[in-house]
């Protein structure tokens, strides 16, 4: 492993529980060698992935020629899914927005999740993850939800949703640190040193693991 992309799904910089978590398992990363690059999702032109691009994608399903504005635009996907299956590791950082993930990462996700790209099609066998001998870390957070509560509390689509998208990629090697509830706790700021730490713990260990 010598290369990682830290996710970065939040918005609120460096008050983003999520992303501190993040942080710290990448710091822990760096200082044993590993390349680290950084995408804040919400500072990044990301492609619009609206009519010229859905266009673009039916001309390349059914074989016909795509306007110069669609080639443009496909070009412009296929480049930033390039630069995202360059990298050994992903960590993610990932708020709980309104039951779901940030719409920020749904539309990374929408560019970059192509046939032939990140996972193949055979008719009899199905779908298959391209994206081979790749690992994930994941830092979940939520202000009010925490598993096993009631669902008067809320729900959380977004740990089954990036985990069913990693594996669909063929990323099976997921490693989760979730900090739930980030609000109903009685001491948040202690919480989060504890969160922080065990991620720390868990590069150390991947990088042990790895010498």
């Amino acid at each position: 492993m010598t290369k990682v992309l830290e996710i970065v799904a939040s918005p609120r910089g460096e008050n983003s529980y999520s992303s501190q978590i993040t942080s710290a398992y990448v710091s822990e990363l760096a200082a044993a060698g590993v390349q680290v690059t950084t995408w804040n999702l919400f500072e990044m032109d990301l492609p619009e992935f609206g009519t010229v691009a859905a266009d673009a994608k039916m001309a390349v399903f059914s074989g016909a020629e795509q306007t110069p504005e669609q080639q443009q635009l496909w070009a412009d996907c296929k480049a930033l899914f390039d630069t995202f299956a360059e990298f050994d590791m992903y960590a993610i950082a990932l708020p709980l927005w309104n039951a779901g993930v940030p719409y920020k990462f749904k539309q990374l996700v929408d560019i970059i999740t192509q046939p032939g790209w990140l996972f193949g099609f055979d008719p009899e066998a199905g779908y298959s993850g391209l994206l081979a001998d790749k690992r994930a870390f994941v830092a979940l957070t939520s202000g009010v939800f925490k598993p096993g509560i009631a669902p008067e509390f809320g729900s959380d689509f977004a740990q089954p949703f990036v985990d069913d998208w990693l594996r669909f990629g063929g990323i099976e090697d997921i490693t989760y640190e979730r900090f739930s509830p980030t609000v109903m706790t009685a001491d948040p700021a202690a919480d989060l040193v504890g969160h922080i730490d065990s991620a720390r713990a868990a590069a150390l260990a991947l990088v042990g693991a790895r010498a």
